[in-house]
């Protein structure tokens, strides 16, 4: 595209977006707070309370971060390997199975603590139960994986109400995680950081794996490139990623679905561009819309993934339009 700037420059610019997202993201709330209050308290200076209300956000900050960069990582590589516009983590099932995980932990175990713990097990099982659905004479099929994780998603999301209708207890927790909410705060941000740098490093190195395979499986088995290996490192990425994402802040929608568009649009198609994009896209919007949802209902919050949802649905609409444009 004739305006698009080098990718470098690009880089360099979403970079600073998000030291802009992250300042809004310590500065808005029921308690405002300048950015000269920020430095002084993040020196240990100014007032006590403005230190902790600075202390309360970072941890969420910081959470966002994460969140947002799983998210729009594992939709970059879900989108590479399905060769599908409108390709998303939650095709996987990891949802699902994160949710299935909290909601039998809460149900059947009655064991304390956060739901992180509960929810990777169950996104991992899913995300396994998919591929083997989806998995041919020549491995992964991406028909048949996307296939494959709308079952999944659908029998879960059965088992699932048939547990909260029995016990209330369940439901109480499902019910709060759901809605997806980045005010978990410090325990989430560590417990899920391990799996983040994993999923996030797997990822970065399939960049070149993916350009390849974006040109089909014959011409990407003539570079040297090993689809199946691909695939299958590919799927373990998102689904490390979405699972960490999924269980630390709950099912946020439409990120993984509408960065990796934007990532396009401002860097191109190359993998090995388009993942750093989408790693600085990612948190930035998600930081905004948590920023929002602070301020709609003010003092009272609008969650983050209400705030994505309602964004993302126009978002969904357009890429479908401009999906069936593009093949008649």
């Amino acid at each position: 595209m004739p305006w698009r700037v080098p990718a470098p420059v690009a880089l360099t610019a979403l970079l600073g977006l998000l030291f802009v997202a992250v300042l809004l993201s310590l500065a808005v709330g029921s308690k405002a707070l300048s950015f000269g209050q920020i430095w002084t308290a993040a020196g240990g200076g100014g007032p006590e309370h403005v230190r902790d209300v600075l202390g309360s956000r970072v941890p969420r900050t910081v959470l966002g971060l994460l969140v947002g960069a799983c998210l729009a990582v594992a939709g970059v590589v879900m989108q590479g390997l399905s060769r599908n516009p409108l390709g998303d983590p939650g095709l996987l099932g990891v949802n699902a199975g994160a949710a299935t995980g909290i909601v039998v932990s809460t149900a059947f175990l009655h064991l304390p603590g956060s739901p992180t713990w509960a929810a990777l097990p169950g996104a991992f099982l899913a995300m396994l139960i998919m591929t083997t659905m989806g998995s041919g004479r020549r491995g992964v099929v991406p028909v048949r994986l996307v296939l494959s994780g709308a079952v999944v998603t659908a029998v879960l999301t059965a088992v699932i109400q048939a547990i909260t209708l029995t016990h209330p207890n369940a439901f109480d927790d499902y019910r709060y995680w759901a809605v997806g909410s980045l005010a978990g705060g410090g325990a989430d941000v560590v417990e899920i950081l391990p799996w983040a740098v994993v999923g996030l490093v797997v990822a970065g190195l399939l960049a070149t794996s993916l350009n390849a395979l974006a040109l089909g499986e014959e011409m990407a088995m003539s570079l040297g490139s090993n689809p199946a290996v691909t695939r299958w490192a590919g799927i373990a990425a998102a689904t490390v990623l979405s699972a960490a994402a999924t269980s630390a802040a709950g099912p946020i929608a439409f990120v993984g679905l509408a960065v990796p568009h934007l990532a396009r649009a401002v860097v191109g198609p190359d993998h090995r561009w388009q993942l750093p994009a989408a790693l600085l896209i990612g948190p930035s919007l998600l930081l905004v819309a948590d920023v929002a949802g602070r301020l709609l209902l003010r003092p009272q919050e609008l969650q983050v993934g209400v705030v994505t949802a309602f964004v993302g649905a126009p978002v969904l609409l357009w890429l479908v339009r401009r999906t069936a444009g593009e093949s008649s």
